[in-house]
């Protein structure tokens, strides 16, 4: 999935930059210059979130983006059809972030089939029952999907091997119990998490939620995460801005100063 990694496993030592930004907000027009635009910063992965009306992972930052982007008018058609014009013009992978609700009712391989087509080389169900995970996994694996699983500071150990296990493209290891949202500071945990998932994977780990600075990326970097996931704090940067044009601005400069700061 990332350019710091090779059939799973890591090849770099560089840490991989993968922002996230809602799909809609303020308008897919508008995403499709931002998913350019972080492509051509240095962005290794971009996650793209699909808007849902009851984003139970996300803390207020982007159920706001979510709220805007359906009030706005995106569906997961008309976000697949930016996609199809975009993604081939880009050198890095776009995931899409989805609950699972959207899925079920588009329908599994329908969606996952759709995505393939988009260009779309993962996803991200951070609400998937692990129980449903293997069937949804199937109909990714046939659309070339890689479907990428999430561990927690709550994960018990088993449960943790089963999961990065499975997981395809890396493991999205979720730094605190709770929504997504900027933090004051990383959660230290996050040092001792990265060395235990150390012991039962080789496969690339990226953290994500309460990023949101160029010392919390530096930090994340130095405990020697392959990736670092920066969501709500990229979101606010197109989300707060009083126009399309001054949110891209806002998000370039945003994006590198996080860049800047990986090794």
């Amino acid at each position: 999935m990332s350019r710091v990694r090779a059939n799973g496993k890591v090849s770099a030592p560089s840490t991989a930059f993968i922002p996230y930004i809602t799909a809609g907000d303020p308008d897919l027009a508008t995403t499709a210059e931002a998913l350019r635009l972080l492509d051509s910063l240095g962005a290794d992965v971009i996650e793209l979130g699909l808007p849902f009306s009851d984003p139970s992972a996300d803390g207020p930052v982007i159920q706001a983006s979510a709220a805007r982007a359906l009030a706005a008018g995106a569906t997961t058609d008309t976000m697949m059809s930016m996609l199809k014009e975009v993604t081939p013009e880009l050198s890095c992978p776009v995931v899409i972030f989805s609950y699972f609700n959207p899925i079920v009712r588009r329908g599994a391989g329908s969606f996952a089939a759709a995505a393939k087509e988009a260009g779309v080389k993962g996803i991200i169900i951070p609400d998937l029952p692990y129980e449903e995970m293997h069937a949804f996994r199937k109909k990714a694996i046939k659309n070339n999907l890689e479907l990428i699983l999430l561990t927690t500071p709550a994960t018990p150990l088993e449960r943790m091997k089963e999961i990065t296990k499975a997981s395809e493209g890396f493991v999205y290891l979720v730094s605190v119990v709770g929504v997504t949202g900027a933090r004051a500071n990383v959660n230290p945990c996050v040092k001792d998490l990265l060395q235990e998932i150390r012991q039962v994977t080789d496969k690339a780990v990226a953290v994500g939620f309460g990023i949101s600075t160029p010392e919390h990326v530096s930090q994340i970097a130095e405990w020697g995460s392959d990736g670092v996931i920066i969501g709500s704090a990229m979101v606010k940067q197109l989300g707060e801005a009083n126009s399309p044009g001054e949110g891209l601005e806002r998000l370039e400069v945003y994006a590198k100063s996080l860049k800047n700061a990986l090794p």
